[in-house]
């Protein structure tokens, strides 16, 4: 029993808080790009020149291409080992790329002649989906070599959920307070200079935050972490059976993936004019919203992390924050439905404004759980994975969960566009500006609302079957260790 306990405590291996504050930096790094480029149908239909529809096809279209990448950098990932670790060097080769390219396309663009403008955008958005992919896929990848231990996993979703929530309430923030002002109100969404503004303040804040999570993971980034501690050959007939055979995975996927579709529409930038724009009648609360709701945000995801995900497991945790999130969501559709949205403000509290904050605050808080956990699930799918076969591919796993992922949230800013255009905004999209209308309030709530909860729903319907429990990654955790032995013991024998 004893040698057995010494056994399962030399198998773990962990990191340094700080390490793992840093690490969760590049989500961070990656989403400071997804979110100025929440902007991009306004850049599309503004000063490219397309239409509404064709403007989320394409993000639609790119989106996809972002996935049918991410096998490939995953691929090259897995078969990487560098002194410079395996990961690290896509953080860097993928924010250069971001850096360079979300340049041109903000800056030359707008200058060229506008009849080449949209396949011009084409190819650099492509490129930049590369780079993109460069340095999400490491988000995910890493996590196995830093820590496997349990209790440790969730410390990153409580980092990367305090550093989202900021980003999210500081962004609105600058965005509608100084960059919309600065740039002409609301006409800035059709001038050029509005979105080199939005390079300006945050792409070299993207940067910085890279070169921090590189530091995060140089002690860690290592042959000896890696799964087995040996090199090994991996092939795409791996691929082929992770995808066939890993339980846990797949129902991750559909999870998460389902998940991120309702979200991506929740947080795309014309649902935010609408809700706050026209059905409350004041763009400027989105950004006032953000800083309100923020700390409260944060306080109640790091609540239910600490409690559920670090003592009765991540599947618990997406549980407890799916169910969260379906209560919440349907109170506040109830709200919005009954009560009177032109009366909210958050410098003169009345009942509407205090309840829509706190069922906001609860939603948000029960959603970052749910949400944010999928990233430290992957890696417990990578150490299921050596445990069932003895291969490790976290670039696999990191890639084929995105794969799927954007495939279907791609989709997203089609039915938005669809959906907007179905009431009548076919060839402009709706502004601040925009009368109301009993259209526009139902698309917005089947956005903000619906989606979200069909995802949870489908949360509920996956992690039925989701094998991954608490004891589960005990055992596998216990196995790995074996199998790391064995192999380092045969590597030393050759």
């Amino acid at each position: 029993m004893g040698e057995t306990r010494k056994t399962h405590e030399n198998s773990i291996h962990r990191a340094k808080t700080w390490e793992i504050a840093f690490y969760a930096l590049n989500n961070t790094s990656t989403n400071i790009y997804a979110m100025i480029f929440m902007y991009i149908t306004y850049f599309l239909t503004g000063i490219v020149g397309v239409g509404v529809v064709l403007a989320g096809t394409i993000t639609t279209v790119m989106r996809m291409w972002d996935g049918v990448t991410d096998p490939f950098i995953g691929y090259i990932i897995d078969k990487t080992n560098t002194k410079f670790g395996k990961n690290r060097p896509f953080i860097l080769i993928g924010n250069l790329i971001l850096l360079v390219t979300s340049f041109i396309i903000y800056w030359v663009t707008p200058v060229i002649p506008k009849f080449v403008r949209f396949p011009f955008y084409i190819v650099m958005y492509m490129l930049y989906i590369i780079g993109y992919t460069c340095q999400c896929v490491v988000t995910k990848s890493a996590q196995t070599c830093l820590t496997n231990d349990p209790a440790q996993r969730p410390i990153f979703t409580m980092f990367d959920v305090v550093f989202g929530t900021i980003l999210f309430a500081v962004i609105p923030v600058i965005v509608t307070n100084v960059l919309i002002p600065m740039y002409g109100g609301n006409a800035a969404f059709t001038n050029p200079a509005f979105f080199k503004g939005l390079w300006k303040v945050f792409a070299p804040l993207s940067l910085l935050l890279a070169v921090l999570a590189i530091i995060g993971l140089r002690r860690k980034d290592r042959l000896e972490y890696y799964g087995t501690g040996v090199v090994q050959r991996i092939t795409f007939k791996d691929y082929w059976e992770v995808l066939r055979k890993n339980r846990a995975i797949q129902m991750l996927v559909v999870s998460a993936s389902s998940d991120k579709l309702s979200t991506s529409m929740k947080s795309n930038s014309i649902i935010f004019v609408m809700l706050f724009g026209i059905i409350c009648g004041n763009y400027s609360l989105y950004g006032s919203f953000s800083a309100v709701t923020s700390i409260p945000n944060v306080i109640v995801t790091l609540i239910l992390m600490n409690f559920i995900a670090r003592r009765m497991g991540q599947k618990s945790a997406m549980l407890v924050g799916t169910w969260g999130g379906i209560i919440s969501a349907a109170g506040l559709f109830l709200l919005m439905l009954l009560g009177e949205p032109t009366t909210l403000s958050f410098t003169h509290l009345n009942l509407f404004s205090v309840i829509f904050i706190v069922l906001n605050v609860v939603m948000a808080g029960f959603s970052g759980v749910a949400g944010n956990i999928v990233i430290p699930m992957t890696a417990d799918c990578a150490d299921y994975e050596v445990y069932r076969s003895g291969k490790y591919v976290p670039g696999l796993m990191g890639t084929l969960f995105s794969f799927v992922d954007k495939m279907i949230s791609s989709l997203a800013g089609t039915f938005v566009s669809l959906m907007i255009a179905a009431i009548g905004f076919k060839s402009t999209q709706p502004t601040p500006d925009t009368p109301y209308s009993t259209g526009i309030f139902w698309v917005t709530m089947a956005c903000f609302l619906g989606a979200p909860l069909t995802g949870w729903i489908m949360n509920l319907i996956a992690l039925k079957f989701y094998p991954l429990t608490k004891e589960k990654m005990e055992e596998i955790q216990d196995k790995i260790a074996e199998i790391k032995a064995e192999a380092m013991r045969a590597n030393a024998g050759q």
